[in-house]
């Protein structure tokens, strides 16, 4: 019987992004703002009658929702990182909130462009100085949340679109904390409707274009419904282990066929935020260990979990395919 410990070999699936904790109380104190702001515009829209205000703070209640889904999300995965019954870690669960919110967005953004429609049929008073004060603070906290969930992964996940190393390249491209970058444009399509809505305000108050209001709010459903459709498909594509990027497929199956090997089959998905997963199947006429092509794939940053599997190619003919 052997005694040997086999703990030289084996790892932690715990695939968390590096600022997990950090992030997660970020979110849960912009949840907080974002709902007493919330029930304020919602209430002072009503009784000033504005529908853009209303529309903002209906907004800004699933805005609150979806980043209390968020919070809950890195909650779930810190407190299961390391249970073994998720075979690759709780990485993905902050896609999966993102994906679940998007879908509640787009819901409630469809409900406010029917009752927007309804006002330009039937417009209804509104008192224009009020409300317009009440945006106005509806856009300052849009603004200090931005703040408090802008992270310098966000640029670099802008600024290294278009790099041409592929290893630097695809290190920025799944660093980045899908979660917190899906609350962080939320919530700065919140800022953009705040502004409809003052612009929408002002036209009414000075110009007397009171349809201006429940205009301003169908075209704020349309960048909503616009944001929820692209954060569903970006949190889809992790959800179903679609590769994050061709090119680092590529570098990685540049760094392995060297020599006269074959890679013959190819797997790469996302972990989490900063961890892809590979495996490899590896053909060649003079098979090395796994251990040397994992070192070949040693400086590509973000690769976590990487199993490589090797077959040996026995014969010319099979050399020549």
């Amino acid at each position: 019987m052997h005694t040997h410990s086999i703990e030289p070999w084996s790892h932690a699936h715990v695939f968390l992004g590096a600022k997990h904790e950090r992030h997660e109380r970020r979110i849960w104190f912009v949840v907080a703002l974002t709902a007493v702001m919330m029930v304020a515009e919602i209430v002072g829209g009503t009784i000033f009658g504005s529908m853009a205000v209303v529309a903002d703070g209906w907004h800004m209640s699933t805005h609150a929702g979806a980043l209390a889904i968020a919070a809950l999300a890195y909650r779930f995965a810190r407190h299961h990182a390391r249970d073994p019954r998720f075979t690759f870690g709780t990485g993905k669960v902050g896609e999966l909130a993102a994906f679940t919110s998007a879908l509640i967005l787009a819901m409630i953004a469809l409900a406010i462009g029917y009752e927007a429609a309804l006002r330009l049929v039937a417009p209804v008073p509104i008192d224009f100085e009020p409300a317009t004060w009440l945006a106005v603070v509806g856009l300052g906290v849009n603004l200090a949340s931005a703040w408090l969930l802008f992270d310098e992964d966000h640029q670099h996940a802008h600024a290294h679109a278009h790099a041409h190393d592929d290893d630097d390249h695809e290190h920025h491209h799944h660093a980045h904390d899908s979660n917190l970058r899906a609350a962080y444009v939320h919530v700065l399509a919140d800022a953009m409707t705040s502004v409809l809505a003052i612009v929408a305000l002002l036209a009414g108050r000075f110009y007397g274009l009171v349809w201006m209001d429940p205009a301003m709010a169908l075209v704020g459903v349309c960048v909503i419904l616009s944001w929820s459709v692209g954060l569903t498909r970006s949190a889809g594509t992790v959800l179903l282990d679609m590769v994050p990027d061709r090119r680092l497929a590529g570098a990685i199956r540049k760094r392995l066929e060297v020599d006269g090997d074959r890679v013959s089959d190819l797997h790469l998905w996302r972990l989490g935020p900063g961890h892809a997963g590979v495996i490899a199947s590896v053909v060649s006429d003079c098979p090395q260990p796994p251990a040397e092509y994992k070192r070949r794939l040693e400086g590509i940053a973000g690769l976590s979990h990487v199993t490589v599997e090797v077959h040996h190619c026995a014969g010319p003919e099979h050399a020549a395919a």
